[in-house]
């Protein structure tokens, strides 16, 4: 089994355990990978927006209703604009953690991508331009197991390598299909896997172009663009 190092630097570093090569897994043996997310508190004068994952069958306190539109978003960055499509009914609380505590506060401005593999993703969402960590907000469920697959062009949460429900600000856009990411049933029901919560309906050429850009490692940071990619807003605009 191959450790992939990915996101974050500081004291914590994601690793993607991919099996047998990106994309591809043991059919005996199914694996996980892990994304990861930087812990630093939210100031006291900023209080988070209570999303109580105690229950997986408990309504999203942002009240996401099914029978409205899914709200997209669209990623500002240096190299060109993504928009995305997100799937509330799917991942509600996912969708709301997303919305509520960091593209509706803003949070997201001014920040890197600090990961690129053309084969396999892109990550952002957890450092800003002096790859210091943003603040966070509080852990969320893990909604992986909502039937949604890790397929090119979707948007996924990462998380902690050994804690499945640590998804906070973190995320990475798929490049490529991976299987890897993906939940696998369990005989005692655990969840697993990377939460799928969204894709890209336009901008997957600026996508592209940012998994083909030079990369360095740069301390805690492998697979860094050289050139740094900024993320100048996220907004939501449906």
């Amino acid at each position: 089994m191959a450790l992939r190092p990915t996101l974050l630097a500081g004291t914590v570093l994601l690793l993607i355990a991919v099996h047998g090569g990106c994309g591809q897994k043991d059919a005996d043996s199914p694996t996980q990978a892990t994304p990861t997310v930087a812990k630093t508190p939210a100031p006291a004068n900023d209080s988070p927006v209570e999303l109580q994952p105690d229950a997986v069958t408990a309504q999203s306190p942002a009240d996401l209703r099914a029978e409205a539109p899914d709200p997209e978003v669209e990623i500002t960055t240096s190299l060109g604009v993504i928009r995305l499509r997100l799937f509330p009914k799917k991942a509600p609380r996912t969708v709301d953690n997303f919305l509520e505590n960091y593209v509706e506060r803003q949070a997201y401005d001014q920040t890197i991508v600090h990961y690129v593999d053309p084969t396999f993703m892109v990550a952002m969402g957890g450092f800003d331009a002096k790859y210091q960590p943003i603040a966070t907000r509080p852990p969320i469920l893990n909604e992986a197991d909502n039937g949604l697959k890790n397929v090119s062009g979707t948007v996924a949460m990462a998380r902690l390598p050994d804690y499945v429900h640590s998804a906070t600000s973190q995320f990475f856009i798929n490049v490529v299909d991976n299987p890897s990411l993906d939940y696998q049933k369990q005989e005692d029901g655990a969840v697993n896997g990377y939460c799928v919560f969204g894709k890209v309906i336009t901008g997957m050429d600026v996508v592209e172009k940012i998994a083909s850009v030079a990369t360095e490692d740069r301390n805690d940071f492998p697979q860094t663009p050289k050139q740094p990619i900024i993320v100048q807003s996220i907004r939501r605009v449906k």
